[in-house]
């Protein structure tokens, strides 16, 4: 391990003591890193957008030969080229691990390679077997998120298309490819075979068999929190809402809202929209203010080395260049901006241990926590928002911050309450908004911020 690069102070709303985060130099001199996975032992294998695979060593040395290398076969530039890798459940037997790229025409390709049958550094390039070859409308909007779950199959997470707005309307057509979580049976002769439970599987079922869930603009990225059974998807918004969802893995066939919904404001429901009811809305959402404007999907620490992390879900924005840690109760906390890092993926090691990559920089770093800092003094304390459900007010308690305000945003994205001086203990009056389920918005300042859902019940 080399030696502390820097500390991220969390502008902590949720606590009275502002909690450091320690961000560990671990393996440096990577070419745009965008995937960190491991094949359940002591490396680190991080996929390169250029599209190299390399190995990290548990020292963070770079192995100098590439465990695979597809530049070739592959567009690298702008949100184009090698973008995901999972290893097979019993890769420590079979060898086979996955990738997803976008091929010279631009396309979208799942595809299964083999290890080298007597060196485990490296790949066998000749062992292709291409899985899916989806065409795409644009050059932006891969998706590339792929994974494993406990019951073998593989889930993968594609984008809209591309251009603005999903002009195709595809994350809502449940027969494209694109904007879908896909789930497929990767243990066939064929290409694949289609699990007989996903959703729209079958003769007679509208929807293409392989999909799982649908309504995603360009998720990046998943992951799964086996703890509770949930996959946590980091979707980007299209300029104003970055959001967070969070999908039981047994639940199928849920539709995320885009192009209708942009996190849980309205964005487009002209056309091609079902009912806001049949919907599944974000559990967390955060706006562009702070200089954020793209969400990068991380993990829920499941880790032994850091007890006072453990159930959080570790994040960042790509422009602010900012960590996000959601905790159990759906809120919020930002840290300190990071000057030069602009973090373009997280991963775990076979510890469950925490890294997160920088695509500029080319670095790795571990993720620890350090002291808790007094310095901060003007943070929010724990918010406790009450009662919920509510019926004629709520009330907010933990806020010692001045300039503090409040909002209630309804699942449509419409403000229907709006308090610019906010105290603590002060109730907010909701006698007059319809029974339905809304989020309660609290800032103080540019980089804290609460956010809950609110459920408002019948008079």
């Amino acid at each position: 391990m080399k030696n502390l690069l820097f500390t991220i102070i969390i502008f902590s709303s949720l606590i009275v003591n502002a909690q450091s985060i320690n961000l560990e130099e671990f393996a440096t001199g990577l070419t745009s890193p965008v995937e960190i996975t491991n094949a359940n032992d002591s490396r680190l294998f991080v996929v390169q957008q250029n599209g190299i695979i390399k190995i990290v060593q548990p020292n963070g040395a770079i192995n100098s030969t590439n465990f695979l290398n597809i530049s070739s076969k592959i567009l690298f530039g702008g949100e184009r080229g090698l973008l995901g890798l999972a290893f097979h459940p019993q890769y420590s037997t079979n060898g086979y691990f996955f990738v997803y790229y976008n091929n010279t025409a631009g396309n979208v390709v799942v595809a299964r390679y083999t290890v080298n049958a007597t060196d485990p550094n490296i790949a066998d390039p000749n062992s292709e077997k291409i899985l899916l070859n989806i065409p795409k409308p644009f050059d932006n909007h891969n998706g590339g998120s792929i994974h494993f779950a406990p019951d073998g199959k593989l889930w993968i997470i594609t984008g809209d298309g591309g251009s603005g707005g999903d002009p195709n309307n595809n994350a809502q057509n449940k027969n494209a490819f694109l904007g879908k979580m896909l789930r497929i049976d990767v243990d066939a002769t064929g290409p694949y075979n289609i699990p007989p439970d996903n959703p729209f599987a079958g003769a007679g079922v509208d929807g293409l068999d392989e999909i799982w869930a649908y309504g995603l603009r360009n998720a990046w990225k998943f992951s799964f929190d086996l703890t509770t059974g949930n996959a946590m998807i980091a979707d980007v918004g299209q300029g104003a809402i970055e959001e967070i969802n969070k999908m039981p893995i047994t639940q199928a066939g849920l539709n995320y809202g885009w192009r209708c919904y942009e996190g849980n404001t309205a964005y487009n429901t002209t056309t091609g929209c079902p009912a806001q009811s049949s919907m599944t809305f974000p559990i967390a959402v955060y706006d562009h203010s702070g200089g954020r404007c793209s969400i990068t999907g991380g993990y829920v620490y499941r880790g032994t080395q850091y007890p006072s992390l453990q159930g959080k879900y570790f994040f960042a924005d790509y422009c602010s260049t900012q960590i996000g840690i959601l905790d159990a109760g759906n809120a919020i906390t930002w840290t300190s901006p990071s000057s030069g890092n602009n973090f373009s993926t997280f991963g775990q090691d076979s510890q469950k241990e925490l890294y997160v990559a920088a695509v500029n920089s080319g670095k790795i770093f571990k993720i620890t926590t350090g002291t808790l800092s007094t310095q901060e003094t003007n943070s929010l304390e724990k918010i406790s928002i009450y009662p919920n459900p509510a019926t004629k007010e709520v009330f907010v308690k933990g806020i010692k911050d001045k300039k503090v305000t409040a909002e209630i945003i309804s699942a449509e994205g419409r403000k229907v309450v709006e308090t610019n001086q906010l105290t603590n203990g002060q109730s907010i009056n909701i006698s007059g908004i319809s029974a339905g389920v809304y989020f309660i918005n609290i800032k103080s300042g540019d980089l804290k911020s609460y956010s809950q859902k609110l459920i408002i019940k019948e008079k």
